[in-house]
């Protein structure tokens, strides 16, 4: 197992009380997140969800904001923007945007678990612009070209 990465949190005034994000399980990938506010999403309708606290991410890393998979395929909530990211150079409070796909109206009250949090490695890109790509088998074959589902042929 790997060592635990820190990341500096500040409790913001309005997420005293609540619980700090966490694993679930030993072998978690994301981190429970909290909603600090207390709201009602109507169908088709987005929110950013207050999560009470920011965060100062060590350099080479981001936080991606993911959907808890029971939203989703209970009641039509998600993330859409999934995953989101929270880059490592931001120190605004942590909010998640969230959409209610649903039929019905969905009550999201302070406290409950309401997205996953992932620390992950960043490695940024060089662009190198060249005349010529080199030849692969795939080449310039674009959605749907390396098969699948029958209806996309």
């Amino acid at each position: 197992m790997n060592d635990p990465v820190g990341v500096r949190l500040k409790r913001l005034p309005h997420g005293e009380g609540l619980a700090l994000p966490a694993y679930a399980t030993r072998g978690a990938a994301g981190m429970d997140v909290l909603a600090a506010e207390e709201l009602t999403l109507e169908p088709g309708q987005r929110h950013a969800v207050a999560t009470g606290f920011a965060v100062a991410i060590p350099p080479g890393f981001e936080i991606q904001v993911r959907p808890r998979s029971g939203l989703a395929l209970k009641h039509g909530i998600t993330v859409p923007n999934t995953p989101g990211t929270i880059d490592s150079d931001y120190r605004g409070e942590l909010k998640v945007i969230m959409i209610n796909h649903g039929a019905e109206e969905f009550a999201i009250e302070r406290g409950d678990r309401i997205a996953q949090l992932v620390l992950a490695p960043v490695i940024q890109a060089a662009w190198e612009e060249v005349g010529e790509l080199d030849q692969t088998d795939r080449g310039t074959g674009g959605f749907g070209s390396t098969g699948g589902h029958a209806k996309l042929g």
